[in-house]
């Protein structure tokens, strides 16, 4: 059995792909390993603070030197880490704001990217301690983007990922949303045929 963690971050609850493309996910993994336990954090729905002095406060001070404000933010980090720790399958479901991810979802990737649990550093480097994970990245774009310059999305969640570990990446996009018309809809449908081959 495994354990799969599927982070959504679309601030839209209605009407967006990403969360269509998690769902198609979600029921397809279900039928093909009935026995797996999934678990979704929606970050729309619980935020994650953005990195801040009681973030760092609560992973750099001593415990019996915290404040109850730092002792909360490590409290949140640890859980978040803990989940990702835990699992066997990351499926991050993002759309592209502005040419990147959501502030949400990078939020979260300060939260669970932290030296000592999730890497380390050594004498030749950084080194991911995640290993033996696999992860599936589910898109959503407005224009099309894969392969061009203005892509900062892909390249940048495959270096965090690797970061920490996870080198089994596979990115689905759907793209071309917002151009209307049989662009619209090509791009989402390779999207879904793409799920539904991954899951």
């Amino acid at each position: 059995m495994s354990k799969v963690l599927v982070i959504e971050s679309s601030a839209r609850q209605q009407g967006s792909v990403s969360r269509q493309l998690t769902e198609q996910f979600i029921a397809q993994w279900q039928t093909a390993h009935p026995a797996d336990h999934i678990q979704v954090r929606d970050l729309a729905v619980e935020q994650v603070p953005h990195l801040d002095a009681n973030l760092l406060g609560g992973w750099m001070t001593p415990a019996d030197q915290q404040s109850v404000a730092e002792q909360r933010a490590l409290a949140l980090s640890n859980t978040l880490t803990d989940e990702v720790l835990a699992a066997d399958v990351l499926v991050l479901a993002a759309p592209m704001y502005n040419f990147a991810i959501p502030s949400t979802l990078k939020a979260w990737l300060d939260h669970v990217l932290r030296a000592g649990v999730t890497f380390k550093y050594t004498e030749t480097g950084p080194q991911g301690l995640l290993t033996g994970k696999r992860a599936f990245v589910l898109t959503a774009r407005g224009g099309i983007y894969a392969g061009g310059s203005l892509d900062h999305q892909e390249p940048y969640l495959r270096q965090a990922l690797a970061f920490i570990g996870i080198h089994e990446v596979s990115f689905i996009h759907a793209e071309g949303l917002n151009l209307g018309g049989e662009f619209m809809e090509k791009g989402l449908a390779e999207a879904k045929a793409q799920v539904a081959q991954v899951a």
